[in-house]
């Protein structure tokens, strides 16, 4: 695998394992996260070829600089891969308003600047692949406790789909896709916002090496929306078919 690869939240979780598995692929790898310490330590796991970011990707100059010190450092960007997120753990009749605030700028506008600050190189080459890793519950809302993270990620679905269109048509070899993990053994969990069940000991979970086997596979083989567990389409036909019948 001869390219350069942006992963985002990449210190833990998805974006670790991740990089790790691109690294051993012969991807060249830019790590980019918040915390300097797990960053260097991610990046010893992904390889002679992998480099560290340190950035905040809720700001849209550190994107900005994410961006120029991954060209520089490789000379382009082949891929550019969304991956930070945070969770809640609160009920919808309690949220506040920095509740909401907190998970749109983490989930949508740290995606919605990675796009539109990579989109001008992309553009100049004429191709690239951008990919934003959301949730199953951006497809079914079914957990009253994830509510504001729920509406997030369906804010970064419906987003991706138009920002996808958009591009598309005029720059047809630019991808656009989305990934959509369900229950995950990782941290998420325990750093949601007011706390919540550790996602490392829920049932019906998959490791982050399963979903990074799944990125790498829709890096070979764009797709505009994959998931990562066989049989989650029809899970999420089956949801909405459950509500109700067409009039």
């Amino acid at each position: 695998m001869d390219q350069v690869v942006v992963v985002t939240g990449a210190s833990g979780g998805i974006g670790s394992a991740t990089a790790r598995l691109l690294g051993t692929r012969g991807a060249r790898v830019a790590l980019v996260a918040r915390r300097a310490d797990r960053l260097d330590a991610a990046v010893k796991r992904a390889g002679p070829h992998a480099i560290a970011i340190v950035a905040d990707m809720t700001v849209r100059e550190e994107v900005r600089r994410t961006v120029t010190e991954a060209i520089a450092a490789f000379g382009h960007i082949d891929v550019w891969i969304n991956n930070v997120g945070r969770g809640i753990f609160r009920l919808p009749s309690e949220l506040s308003d920095e509740d909401v605030e907190v998970m749109m700028r983490v989930n949508v506008l740290s995606a919605l600047y990675g796009m539109q600050e990579v989109l001008p190189h992309f553009r100049e080459r004429g191709t690239g692949h951008l990919i934003n890793i959301s949730s199953m519950l951006g497809r079914m809302p079914m957990n009253p406790m994830r509510s504001a993270y729920n509406g997030a990620k369906h804010f970064l679905n419906a987003l991706t789909a138009n920002f996808r269109a958009e591009v598309q048509q005029t720059h047809p070899d630019i991808r656009v896709s989305l990934v959509s993990p369900g229950v995950v053994r990782t941290e998420f969990g325990i750093h949601s916002l007011h706390g919540g069940p550790d996602s490392r000991q829920l049932p019906d979970s998959q490791s982050a090496e399963e979903v990074g086997r799944v990125i790498a596979k829709l890096i070979e083989a764009p797709r505009p929306d994959v998931y990562t567990r066989r049989g989650a389409h029809d899970r999420v036909v089956g949801y909405f078919a459950s509500l109700g019948e067409d009039p």
